[in-house]
């Protein structure tokens, strides 16, 4: 009997949700998608360390020895966001997403220029544009963004989408691609309801998709929903048949590892009856996201944590840059990372506060207790980086 991942394949398209190069070889899917978080998961790897030295060697050398450590940060991490997805598309067939930086994520114009620049960063590389989707948050002013974009030929991916007013605008755009998060609706409603858990069937963040995939599929929209963010593989085998998910290395080994029938839930030729087709300008945009709780704080929420993602990468690559330039090393980022994400301060990091990708949550509990000590994360990224210059 064939696996659960090679049958949904044959349904859905399979995502790799990690900047891991050997993990996407292990599991070949047709596309993978990143983010600085995950870029920051991976770059812990020794055999990732020359990628990212090249980077900020060359951007020292394009900016001058005069220039601040932080502007040639800067210019490099760009370099490395899509360094990391070039190695990729050596593996995949089909396309990677890189972020645009979530910092800019409430201004549509600066949006609109980091996108061209990755994309030109991609195109110099000989990569044509419709092998990339660039990542941008799901607010107004992003949409906006990724509409302008897509009429210049460079594709999207709508990403920290909670809401059904997201998904409609997003539709109305024009966007290729949206992801909505599956996993961070589920944590919302369990904290909010008290509820341990949901069966699939009932779990909200699948709840949501579906209702969306429908939608889509009863009113002719072309942009595809990829579901995201997943806690377990019910939530997976619920959606299978989207047009695409983007999976944890963990759970696609669970996939591969179980057998059993794996049954067709979503059918974009049948889709389930839906509700009236709507059209949303930007009052009834913020008015129907706005009346959704789940959607506002875990949008607001995630936007802070993509930032600080970036942040925490940043802070890795001075310290990189220092060690390379030969100069005194910054702090290691496990101390930034407490900083940022142990809100009650009790030494703890739980997946509640934890602000950035869930990948990067998950390769840190180590002992799946839910729960970050300082030596889990200490571990997991390899706080003992060199500071010799070797």
């Amino acid at each position: 009997m064939a696996n659960l991942l090679d049958q949904l394949a044959a349904m859905t398209v399979v995502v790799a949700d990690t900047g891991d190069i050997d993990a996407i070889k292990q599991f070949t899917p047709r596309d993978a998608t990143t983010n600085p978080s995950l870029i920051l998961a991976a770059a812990q790897i020794p055999a990732y360390q020359e990628l990212i030295d090249r980077s900020l060697r060359e951007s020292r050398a394009e900016m001058g020895a005069g220039a601040g450590a932080d502007a040639v940060v800067r210019e490099a991490l760009d370099e490395i966001c899509v360094t990391f997805g070039k190695e990729i598309l050596k593996i995949v067939p089909g396309r990677v997403s890189t972020e645009v930086d979530a910092r800019l994520s409430f201004d549509t114009e600066a949006t609109i220029t980091k996108a061209r620049r990755l994309i030109q960063l991609y195109n110099q590389a000989g990569i044509s544009n419709d092998r990339v989707l660039i990542k941008v948050a799901s607010t107004w002013e992003g949409l906006r963004a990724a509409e302008q974009l897509e009429k210049d030929g460079i594709h999207c991916n709508l990403t920290l989408l909670f809401s059904f007013a997201q998904a409609v605008a997003a539709a109305e755009a024009g966007v290729t691609l949206i992801s909505p998060f599956v996993g961070r609706i589920l944590d919302w409603y369990k904290k909010s309801t008290g509820r341990e858990s949901y069966p699939g069937p009932e779990d909200p963040g699948v709840v949501s998709v579906t209702q969306i995939f429908n939608y889509y599929k009863t009113y002719g929209y072309k942009t595809e929903v990829m579901g995201a963010s997943f806690r377990n593989t019910d939530e997976i085998i619920e959606l299978a048949g989207c047009d695409l998910l983007t999976i944890s290395p963990a759970l696609l080994q669970e996939l591969h590892s179980t057998e059993g029938v794996l049954e067709r839930k979503l059918n974009p030729f049948d889709p389930a009856p839906t509700e009236a087709q709507i059209h949303l300008d930007e009052a009834g945009f913020r008015a129907m996201h706005g009346a959704d709780p789940m959607a506002t704080e875990k949008l607001d929420e995630g936007i802070r944590g993509f930032c600080k993602a970036i942040e925490t990468l940043e802070a890795q690559l001075a310290h990189r840059l220092a060690v390379l330039e030969g100069g005194a090393a910054f702090g290691h980022a496990v101390h930034e990372i407490f900083l940022l994400n142990d809100l009650d301060g009790d030494g703890c990091i739980t997946r509640e506060e934890w602000l950035g990708s869930d990948a990067v949550f998950d390769a840190l509990d180590t002992d799946n207790d839910g729960r970050l000590a300082p030596d889990d994360v200490r571990g997991g990224l390899g706080a003992a980086l060199a500071v010799s210059g070797s």
